[in-house]
């Protein structure tokens, strides 16, 4: 096989490095997002913005392919991390007077449960955070 015929692979650092620190920011802001919503006892729903924000900044960093890719993948990881944050909230709420651990609490909350919670705990103003986190993560994710 010569050099010409060889199909152009991609760099494994091109898809290993954007991975984990993807997976790096997406569960690290869930956790401050977490912490933050349980200390003032509020969805905290802002923080999506800066999540978004962080995630585009992080796929930067790792020198991803720009393009309209990297902006879906920023939109679907920030998306990502307002689902986690908003269940791993919900789990803590529910677990925390019944003496559950976080873990125990997260993975006892159903479906069901955690969906009729977000749903109970998100009114508009937070539906209208998560859209503009949802642009933000488009345009700087390009």
């Amino acid at each position: 096989m010569t050099a010409s015929s060889a199909s152009p692979a991609v760099p494994r650092t091109r898809v290993v490095a954007p991975a984990l620190l993807l997976l790096l920011g997406i569960f690290g802001m869930s956790a401050i997002w977490t912490l933050l919503a349980l200390i003032v006892d509020r969805q905290c729903a802002w923080i999506a913005v800066i999540t978004a924000a962080d995630l585009a900044l992080l796929l930067r960093l790792s020198h991803a392919a720009p393009g309209l890719p990297r902006a879906f993948v920023t939109l679907a990881a920030t998306l990502a991390t307002i689902l986690i944050s908003n269940w791993t909230i919900a789990a803590t709420q529910m677990g925390g007077p019944m003496g559950l651990p976080l873990v125990d609490s997260v993975q006892r909350l159903g479906t069901d449960h955690a969906q009729t919670l977000m749903l109970l705990a998100n009114q508009p103003a937070e539906w209208a955070w998560y859209a503009v986190a949802a642009i933000v993560a488009l345009w700087l994710g390009r």
